[in-house]
């Protein structure tokens, strides 16, 4: 059986099949850091964040040392709970992208835990 290494967007972008999850880092982030830098040398190209992880400046600082291209690399965020009001969302996006140091993200979702699920 042949499985997808990447899914098509129905704008034509691709988003890779398998990413990197970043959530429960270690106190200060160096863990999730050198984790994000491993991954890209091993060939992963797709990252997982979350501004309430408290690592993207982390998972910003790896990919842009590990010398591959921005384009090359597809970067996930969450918009928290706190963050999910509509005069809230600019300065959540912009604070994300201000942590991860990049101009874009890929994809942003909203992230919502649901505590009473059947």
């Amino acid at each position: 059986m042949n499985l997808p290494t990447r899914f098509s967007l129905n704008n034509g972008k691709h988003v890779p099949a398998v990413g990197l999850g970043t959530f429960q880092g270690d106190e200060g982030n160096s863990g999730v850091k050198d984790a994000v830098k491993l991954a890209l040398q091993l060939g992963y190209r797709h990252i997982d964040g979350a501004s309430a992880y408290g690592n993207e400046k982390e998972i910003g600082e790896a990919i842009r040392e590990s010398g591959i291209p921005r384009h090359e690399i597809f970067v996930t965020s969450k918009l928290a709970q706190t963050w999910h009001e509509p005069a809230d969302v600019r300065r959540a996006l912009e604070q994300t992208l201000e942590d991860l140091q990049m101009d874009y993200g890929n994809t942003i979702q909203l992230l919502s835990i649901m505590r009473d699920v059947l």
